[in-house]
């Protein structure tokens, strides 16, 4: 820890750092160590000082503490925490706007590769873009929920970087001004408890609820499953789409968020709401098919018993959101050895200025 490297930054990585290989033994030239490097973009040349590692592991970590050749798409932080050994919220406030997109869907992009075995030249991994999501400004003043480190003396702080230590910010430029709005999505008001789970980009409910109904199309008289159903999101605009005779039932692991999308769903004739795991309770409950489901798992994915037991449902259409790339493509992987393809993947700036991307893919049954 501390050393320092002068290194050429290879591509970027899931995570919010860039690749850069750096001599792992002076006596053999062509030994190099992987050092995932924040605050520097590919195809710079900077100096790396390493934060975490030992000459036995695998990989490092480290800052670019100096560029020594700039990328075009280099910017003036408009944070003035942003920075090595500063707060550690935010991975790409030195990238350009416009840039910070791409280098996210090149993150997507390697991820469907690598982890869900498609083909790079597949038209969904090549024509795979991040859209821009109103609702923020430049990319600021967007995070409608933070959560800041009480300081002595009435201030407030942000963790650095995989740490414990705390930097005092006075403003935090990507928290939103004022109150939060309430949360009402196509004229409905969701009741959410204090604390619980909302999209935090303001613009981020009406996106996904966009892109699930466009890709879905759900027709009258389909019934629907929406696992990881939250306060109802979108279980609420597919009730609609079906109609009052159609079944839709929602599962949610969190049993005070269930409470409350039986309330936000009051009014939508045969929708029924279970709290519980949703691998258990798939196991137990709702063995019947069903044509449409939505995925909308936490980070870690759904996972394959729970993509095993949707395959056993026989939907005619799948529609994931992801708030982590990686968890999505393992998870395409399933499906796809269960003979559901992907047809369909979009991708959301629901995060500016972090390494954070949102994605909603679509998956149909084959043959």
């Amino acid at each position: 820890m501390g050393e320092r490297f002068e290194a050429e930054v290879g591509p970027v990585a899931h995570g919010g750092h860039c690749i850069v290989r750096v001599a792992a033994d002076q006596a053999d030239p062509e030994a190099t160590r992987v050092v995932f490097t924040r605050h520097t973009i590919p195809g710079e040349r900077v100096v790396v000082q390493i934060t975490e590692g030992s000459d036995g592991d695998r990989f490092w970590r480290g800052d670019a503490v100096q560029v020594l050749r700039a990328s075009p798409e280099r910017v003036q932080p408009p944070c003035p925490f942003a920075g090595p050994d500063l707060c550690g919220g935010c991975d790409f406030q030195h990238v350009a706007l416009p840039h910070q997109r791409e280098l996210k869907a090149e993150v997507v992009r390697e991820q469907l590769v690598r982890l869900a075995r498609m083909s790079p030249e597949d038209p969904l991994v090549t024509g795979l873009v991040v859209e821009q999501v109103p609702g923020d400004v430049d990319g600021l003043r967007w995070r409608t929920r933070t959560r800041f480190v009480p300081l002595p003396g009435g201030g407030r702080g942000m963790r650095k970087h995989r740490s414990h230590e705390v930097v005092e910010v006075d403003d935090c430029r990507i928290e939103a001004l004022g109150e939060a709005p309430a949360h009402v999505v196509r004229g409905h008001e969701f009741d959410v408890a204090p604390g619980g789970f909302w999209q935090v980009h303001p613009g981020a409910p009406e996106a996904l609820v966009s892109a699930v109904l466009d890709l879905l199309d759900p027709q009258p008289g389909e019934s629907v499953l929406d696992l990881y159903a939250g306060v109802g999101l979108f279980a609420r605009f597919l009730a609609e789409r079906v109609g009052l005779e159609a079944r839709v039932v929602a599962v949610e692991g969190d049993r005070e968020a269930a409470r409350r999308a039986r309330g936000n769903l009051h009014g939508t004739a045969k929708v029924r709401v279970s709290a519980g795991d949703v691998a258990s309770v798939l196991r137990e409950e709702y063995d019947e098919p069903f044509d449409l489901v939505v995925l909308d798992p936490p980070r870690e994915g759904a996972r394959k018993a729970v993509v095993d037991q949707v395959v056993d449902r026989a939907p005619r259409a799948v529609a994931y959101v992801a708030c982590d790339p990686a968890a999505l493509a393992r998870d395409l992987a399933f499906f796809a050895e269960a003979g559901y393809r992907t047809t369909s993947i979009r991708a959301f700036d629901l995060f500016p200025m972090t390494h954070h991307v949102e994605c909603v893919a679509l998956l149909e049954k084959t043959g």
